[in-house]
């Protein structure tokens, strides 16, 4: 039987040392693998075309669909502006898919945001960024998630309870992150596996959803489709809002340039899954909303938690129950589709020296990112204390779209800064410029609305500055805090029978 001293015997030649201060830049990080040779110990290109198409789609479906028409319709005030919204929505978030397909194949590097902010704007920019995703919009969005799988999957077996109780929905929202976790770890065609059966689970979902819905609107009942405009909200600021709440369900199109590194033939791959996901989603998504809304009326709508689960009573009779199943469904394959894409970028950061070297191993066997999974694993359960999951939200939505904000700057500089640069995809410049002022608007106006809750999230990235620059810039480190280090990083390989990926000259 194989141990783990004799793998770590065996593959000492392969195993990249841990990193001193020889090894650093001068901005202070540990020089990264070069990630454009396919040869030497790193995680393999398994991801092909397919794959990423389930990536995407599978993240971006996610709850939103089935419970967000809510938060559209509410802030924008009527049935033909809530539409609008959504179609728009879709848009948009294709022309910023367009913008990181530029991005992901002019700098072909896993990590996603981090890797094209670090490569714009430098070391500190690119670990506020991952001190953020640590600390808030990894861990806390893969838990809104597994919370929201757990309170669908209960409700079947809580019938007579208005929701189920808190102690067994944590209860099962901890085991399907652990579980999920260990299928992440053990590999990567597994994870890939349940990404795609799982989205055709929730695309079944909304395709039966739009039948229906549809077969209602052309059997005659136009009665809610009658005075679309009517009730429209114009304030400018709810009016933002509507589409604040519709791109976020829109939220994930950017997760496979998180594993870019893992993707065959990334030049064409990449652009490729973005072109087939994002009119996929936005066509599903507008039509879904369509049979809501010729379903459902405004007021029930508005009073539903869960429209997709009023839109089953009210349309599928004995099969009412298969709308909470595919909730759940739909759920499950997107929190596994972020626990996938998200580990990636703290393997990244631990690569590049802004996290300690323990999340950089590779598991030799598997050649999946063991302890950075665990990692944010312990992270996501971690977050299952918190009670406030709506000001939570808001904290995503608006790190997400302020980094968002940074990389489409990026690319604009980038633009003016190296113009010769090898762009295999280079999308119109009227794409990026129109982005990030839908960005911009999107990170300043919620400021002006929900100044308490986002002065926390600002104050959460500033924390991150003097973190950066007494933990990861300062170059005198203790000898003892070294050595401490350099034995952390050993027990680890032993436990988790990993290597460092390997250094290619």
């Amino acid at each position: 039987m194989t141990t783990a001293e004799d793998v770590l015997s065996v593959s000492r030649a392969e195993a990249v040392p841990l990193a001193s201060r020889s090894d650093r830049n001068a901005s202070g990080d540990v020089e990264p693998a070069d990630s454009s040779s396919d040869s030497g110990f790193k995680l393999k290109k398994e991801l092909g075309l397919m794959d990423g198409v389930g990536i995407i789609v599978g993240i971006i479906i996610g709850s939103g669909i089935f419970i967000s028409p809510k938060g559209v319709l509410d802030y924008s005030g009527s049935v033909g502006v809530a539409l609008v919204v959504w179609g728009v929505s879709g848009i948009l978030s294709t022309v910023g898919a367009l913008c990181y397909a530029e991005l992901g194949t002019m700098i072909p590097k896993s990590g996603g945001d981090y890797a094209y902010i670090h490569e714009a704007f430098g070391p500190l920019a690119a670990f506020l960024y991952l001190w953020v995703a640590l600390v808030i919009i990894m861990p806390t969005g893969n838990t809104v998630i597994a919370l929201t799988f757990a309170n669908y999957i209960l409700q079947p077996v809580f019938p007579d309870c208005e929701e189920p109780p808190d102690i067994a929905v944590r209860l099962i929202a901890a085991v399907v992150i652990c579980f999920l976790t260990w299928v992440n770890c053990s590999n990567v065609k597994w994870a890939t596996k349940v990404q795609d059966v799982f989205t055709a689970a929730k695309v079944l979902a909304l395709l039966i959803i739009i039948v229906a819905g549809l077969y209602h609107l052309f059997t005659g009942n136009l009665e809610n489709y009658q005075k679309p405009f009517d009730k429209t909200n114009w304030d400018l600021a709810a009016f933002a809002t509507a589409f604040y709440q519709g791109l976020f369900s829109f939220a994930g199109w950017n997760y496979l340039n998180f594993v870019v590194e893992e993707l065959k033939n990334p030049y064409r791959n990449l652009p490729r899954a973005i072109m087939i996901s994002m009119p996929l989603v936005t066509i599903i998504y507008f039509l879904a909303n369509v049979a809501y809304f010729a379903v459902l009326t405004r007021t029930e709508i508005l009073s539903s938690s869960a429209v997709a689960v009023s839109f089953g009573n009210r349309m599928l009779g004995v099969m009412t129950w298969t709308m909470p199943f595919f909730v759940a469904c739909s759920t499950f394959g997107s929190l596994n589709g972020g626990i996938f894409a998200s580990s990636r970028l703290f393997f990244v950061g631990a690569r590049q020296g802004h996290l300690p070297q323990i999340l950089a191993l590779i598991n030799v066997k598997n050649f999946t990112p063991v302890p950075s999974l665990i990692f944010l694993g312990l992270m996501t359960v971690f977050m299952l204390i918190t009670s406030d999951l709506q000001a939570l939200i808001n904290y995503i939505s608006f790190t997400e779209s302020l980094f968002i904000l940074m990389s489409v700057a990026g690319l604009l500089w980038l633009r003016y800064k190296e113009p010769n640069r090898h762009r295999p995809i280079k999308v119109w410049i009227g794409f990026p410029i129109l982005f990030f002022v839908i960005c911009l608007f999107l990170v300043v106006l919620p400021v002006i609305q929900r100044p308490i809750e986002l002065g926390v999230a600002i104050g959460v990235i500033s924390i991150g500055i003097p973190v950066y620059f007494f933990a990861i810039h300062r170059e005198e480190k203790s000898k003892r805090f070294i050595k401490f280090m350099d034995k952390v990083l050993f027990v680890s390989q032993m436990l988790s029978i990993s290597l460092l990926e390997e250094k290619q000259d």
